[in-house]
């Protein structure tokens, strides 16, 4: 495969610059912002110090190997890496009150780049979690405004499990509950990690088991909530106002929101209940699901060190760590002993 990103220079993006903000504003520099890992996310800063924020959905901008799942639009774990599924995202989470950056283009013609291109708001101060770090009390108001978002999204209903783009245009979902899609995307990644780490081959029936055992617990439910996929506080920027922004939203969904929760506490540890925990979850939708995501953050990263993915040690850190906690909530009896965050 093709060494990901390539250079993406002023030249290529003038144009499109252009027609988002006016043939007055001139474009200076253009440079890659980190963590983008499916497309191309680039910072443009103009002659005068405004800055915009470039999303390219460009194959040589992605460095993930292709999954099993690529295209299966029906799987809500399919990867969400297109304008159309961003598009859908932000005008959903708009419609609920919920602050997205402001879109200055939308260019799926390709009348500007070679590829699909949206320039957008930029915030260029610090992230949501970055600020909370840094200051607790100051960064409460915001808190306390996401938290009012994540119940806005938590009390709207989706027809049906699955992507928000997949669902609203009248998709059947490949699973019709939210338990099954993931115990089958729990079942996968033991599957696809197996072919590349010993421990987890090594563990593969035990690991198969206890997903089985736990999703046999879960009562069947039919509200949907509309969910980020994997929200954390650096998915959340902070405008003027002290609000929080909603970014990287490609894979929003109809699902439980229970993902949503313990994706929030996988990334957030022990901090979860101060920031953004909620009381009334289902416990052993949580258990399930606690499993499934720690299998995901294993078997995914694997996948992503069979291509070019630069920063290889940061990558295989996250692997070790949810690889752990996996093997150690697969050890776990049915007896109903909580689940670590």
């Amino acid at each position: 495969m093709d060494v990901a990103p390539r250079r993406v220079t002023r030249e290529d993006l003038a144009g499109a610059t252009a027609a988002a903000l006016g043939s007055r504003r001139r474009l200076e520099g253009v440079a890659r912002l980190a963590g983008g890992t499916t497309k191309g996310v680039y910072r443009l800063t103009m002659e005068d110090g405004a800055t915009v924020i470039a999303y390219l959905w460009e194959e040589s901008q992605n460095y993930w190997p292709q999954a099993p799942n690529e295209n299966d639009v029906a799987d809500p774990f399919s990867p969400g890496n297109s304008i159309d599924l961003f598009a859908t995202a932000h005008s959903r989470l708009a419609s609920l009150g919920l602050r997205v950056p402001d879109i200055y283009l939308l260019d799926r013609d390709r009348a500007y780049y070679p590829a699909d291109i949206a320039i957008l708001e930029d915030f260029p101060g610090e992230d949501l979690l970055a600020f909370w770090e840094r200051d607790p009390a100051a960064a409460e108001p915001t808190l306390a405004r996401l938290r009012e978002g994540l119940a806005a999204m938590r009390d709207y209903r989706g027809r049906a499990p699955g992507k928000v783009s997949f669902v609203d245009a009248g998709g059947t979902p490949r699973w019709p509950t939210c338990e099954e899609a993931v115990l089958a995307l729990g079942l996968r990644c033991v599957a696809e990690a197996t072919e590349r780490d010993r421990r987890i081959a090594g563990n593969r029936e035990r690991l198969k088991d206890r997903l089985g055992e736990l999703a046999a617990k879960v009562q069947r439910r039919s509200e949907y909530s509309v969910v980020h996929g994997e929200l954390g506080l650096d998915h959340i920027l902070v405008d003027a106002d002290g609000n929080p922004v909603i970014i990287d939203i490609e894979d929003l969904m109809y699902f439980d929101v229970e993902w949503e929760h313990v994706h929030m506490q996988v990334r957030l540890g022990r901090d979860w209940a101060a920031t953004v925990g909620v009381d009334d979850l289902d416990q052993d939708r949580l258990a399930l699901y606690m499993l499934a995501q720690r299998l995901f953050l294993v078997a995914g990263p694997l996948r992503l060190l069979d291509g070019d993915f630069p920063d290889r040690a940061f990558m295989r850190s996250i692997i070790e760590h949810n690889l752990s906690h996996a093997l150690a909530l697969s050890h776990r009896s049915s007896a109903g002993l909580p689940t670590p965050p």
